[in-house]
């Protein structure tokens, strides 16, 4: 399928939104249990606007509709969500550091029809062109296949406890471009 790529803006927030929502409840619910695709809901789809405002935030466009987002990032913060320190800010060092895989979500109507490699190998190409040797995600069980068949390896477990304790099983994985 193609979609057109384009980089998000501030206007998309709530579109991007929708689309976290929507994959988190249907997508979600095949990894996760129904407190922890709650949980998830309420902390996780939430669009980073720094990620937008960095220019590397990009959504995928059918029809005029957006129907699936991700980013990278060349910050610390490691995953979507409204928690936030301000170690999150902190450039991240090309030379040492693989720059981060952010907040890949894809519209359940559209799943499994390549957008999600289309916008990841989009942020693969940027952060490569920005000097980025290394990437890293934190992949929700939902997600994992489709990290490990775009050439990532598992490096090792990455749970993520959320604002009200809840804890998502997720994957640290890495890829070197």
């Amino acid at each position: 399928m193609s979609v057109a790529l384009r980089a998000a803006t501030r206007d998309d927030a709530a579109d991007i939104t929708r689309v976290m929502l929507a994959s988190l409840r249907e997508i979600g619910r095949t990894a996760y249990d129904e407190q922890q695709v709650a949980s998830s809901l309420v902390y996780l789809a939430v669009p980073d606007e720094q990620l937008i405002d960095d220019g590397t935030y990009f959504v995928a466009v059918d029809g005029g509709a957006i129907v699936g987002c991700g980013g990278w990032s060349r910050r610390r913060k490691t995953h979507a969500g409204s928690g936030h320190s301000a170690a999150d800010d902190t450039l991240l060092d090309p030379e040492r550091e693989p720059a981060r895989i952010r907040a890949m979500f894809v519209d359940p109507r559209y799943a499994r029809r390549g957008i999600g490699r289309q916008i990841l190998e989009l942020c693969e190409r940027r952060a490569a062109a920005d000097g980025f040797r290394r990437l890293q995600l934190v992949a929700m069980r939902s997600g994992e296949a489709m990290y490990r068949a775009c050439g990532y390896t598992p490096i090792g477990d990455a749970p993520v406890r959320l604002e009200d304790g809840v804890v998502l099983e997720c994957t640290l994985m890495e890829k070197t471009v």
